[in-house]
């Protein structure tokens, strides 16, 4: 058996099934998708697949509680958790200084110039930055091989892309729970995406990364509850026992994106105490999270999605209960994402895009978070001035008397504002246009000058189902007021449509996977059930 660094090889087992491919190999994917992996992916599946689903079902079984009209709370069981004294285990030297990370999707020549951007992190992402087609999944995990291994280059036609001496720290988002790979099965059924992501990189990169101090550090996404946490912290010890590392050496950041799991911070960082270093807000997620679980009830209707900013209501205090819970904990509270990106050939818009960010991160540094998101290598010194400027140290964790309590009251306040034709039409364009780009296989898309991802797709769509489903007023462009309903829909739906279509071109068109996109767009925005995410029925023709 060719085990990877660290583990003693042993015969595999005539009655051990491995994991099958069931998608066309590439160059290279023999080297990452090998009989041993392939066996570990299997063990992974049988071990923890039962107890994902269950944990699928009991997320269904809560909204229907939500639905009739229960809200989020606190768990009355862990009332101890939150009232006792107790720590996360010390942070790794390699995890301390998180002032500025990077994120982006695993395509090669996007890793080199991340890793060398100049931020502190680099999170690598399978998930809602990359389109989950099998050859971006299988060649992310080859790139991480190489990686870990000291050999990740890239040469083209125009320039050769290298590390530098000075790298950020990587850190690897798997897939959330939700969501199967179906290139591999077990027993005849698609896997766990996020068994697969994470079980490929611990089993070939676990060791030489423990080895070097450089990891393995991860991002999980999308929990709604301390059992998925439990889950994953299951799910570790399992692989530090198989590689070889020891126990606690796996380190995790948990992204606090659902309205439910912000009801519970405390719980999820007790569950995985061994394992994580901090929470961080997935503020595009957690705006989705707040219109899906809370989407039959009116009084909690969200404006235009300009609208919705983390500087008040249940944004702000989201943030800062995410900031008082790590610190209690001596865990990082990592802020959120900045979407804007540069704007070329525009000194006003770049320079306007700029000071949005400054803003954002001001506020963040000043709120108490021990470090900020940033999708774009320009943006890396814009991010790192700010909080090099307001936190010297490494970190804000033993900082005094940063973050007020937040009541749960607070938590679900809405945002007050208006909901507009133009509000409808960006959430038409962006969802329609994200749509068809991760359909032919890109997952970080910059429209209208702001770096989209499936996250803030799916407010998009979900924006658009929850106007609908409570008949809002509009506020039109031609100063009148309008209920939305169908009608107004179809109209301004098939207006963006047709402005699609006239900027790139009908040939364009139908190659760039609109007309698909389009379809899904209004259906997962229309429906009577409103779809618990717009990437499982995309995914079922992604590769078709």
């Amino acid at each position: 058996m060719n085990a990877p660094s660290g583990i003693k090889s042993q015969p595999v087992p005539r009655h051990r099934v491995l994991a099958k491919v069931v998608k066309p190999m590439g160059q290279g994917y023999a080297d990452v998708l090998t009989p041993d992996a392939l066996l570990f992916l299997a063990d992974l599946e049988r071990r923890f697949g039962p107890q994902r689903r269950i944990l699928l079902e009991n997320r269904r079984l809560m909204q229907d509680r939500y639905d009739d009209g229960e809200l989020p709370e606190q768990p009355p069981e862990t009332e101890h958790v939150r009232n006792s004294v107790w720590e996360v285990d010390p942070c790794p030297p390699a995890l301390q200084d998180r002032r500025v990370e990077i994120t982006g999707p695993v395509d090669r020549k996007m890793m080199i110039n991340a890793l060398n951007s100049g931020a502190k992190m680099f999170m690598a992402d399978f998930e809602d930055a990359s389109s989950p087609t099998f050859a971006n999944m299988i060649e992310g995990q080859i790139n991480m091989r190489d990686y870990a291994r000291g050999n990740l280059k890239l040469d083209t036609e125009k320039k050769s892309y290298r590390l530098g001496e000075n790298t950020a720290t990587m850190l690897v988002r798997p897939r959330g729970w939700h969501l199967v790979e179906a290139g591999i099965t077990v027993d005849g059924k698609p896997m766990s995406a996020s068994l697969v992501d994470f079980g490929l990189h611990i089993f070939h990169n676990g060791k030489l990364l423990a080895d070097q101090g450089k990891g393995p550090f991860y991002y999980l996404p999308k929990m709604e509850s301390y059992q998925e946490a439990r889950l994953w912290n299951d799910v570790f010890n399992f692989a530090q026992v198989f590689v070889g590392i020891p126990h606690g050496t796996i380190k995790a950041t948990v992204l606090i994106e659902t309205l439910p799991a912000a009801f519970q911070m405390d719980e999820i960082l007790y569950v995985l105490r061994h394992h994580i270093t901090g929470l961080n807000c997935g503020r595009w997620d957690y705006i989705f999270s707040y219109i899906k679980t809370l989407r039959n009830h009116k009084q909690f209707v969200l404006p235009d999605r300009a609208q919705v900013g983390m500087d008040r209501d249940f944004l702000k205090a989201y943030s800062l209960r995410l900031i008082e819970t790590c610190h209690k904990r001596r865990a990082h509270a990592m802020g959120g994402m900045a979407a804007q990106i540069p704007v070329k050939n525009d000194d006003d818009a770049n320079e306007a895009a700029f000071a949005k960010v400054r803003a954002d991160k001001e506020r963040e540094v000043r709120q108490g978070h021990d470090g900020t998101w940033v999708a774009h290598p320009d943006l890396v010194p814009v991010a790192m001035n700010v909080f090099n400027d307001h936190m010297p140290q490494k970190h804000q964790i033993l900082k005094k008397g940063q973050a007020p309590r937040i009541s749960d009251e607070a938590m679900l306040a809405p945002h007050s504002g208006t909901i507009t034709e133009a509000g409808i039409r960006t959430n038409i364009s962006v969802g329609v246009q994200y749509i068809a780009a991760w359909l032919c296989g890109r997952g970080a898309v910059p429209i209208h000058n702001l770096m989209e991802d499936a996250a803030t797709a799916e407010i998009s769509r979900t924006q658009i189902w929850q106007w609908l489903r409570h008949s809002v007023d509009v506020s039109m462009e031609d100063g009148s007021t309008a209920t939305m309903n169908s009608t107004l829909f179809e109209t301004l739906f098939r207006q963006e449509l047709d402005a699609i279509k006239e900027s790139i071109g009908k040939d364009a068109y139908i190659s760039g996977r609109f007309p698909e996109g389009a379809k899904i767009f209004e259906k997962s925005a229309t429906s009577v059930d409103l779809p618990d995410f717009l990437t499982l029925p995309a995914y079922e023709i992604l590769e078709k």
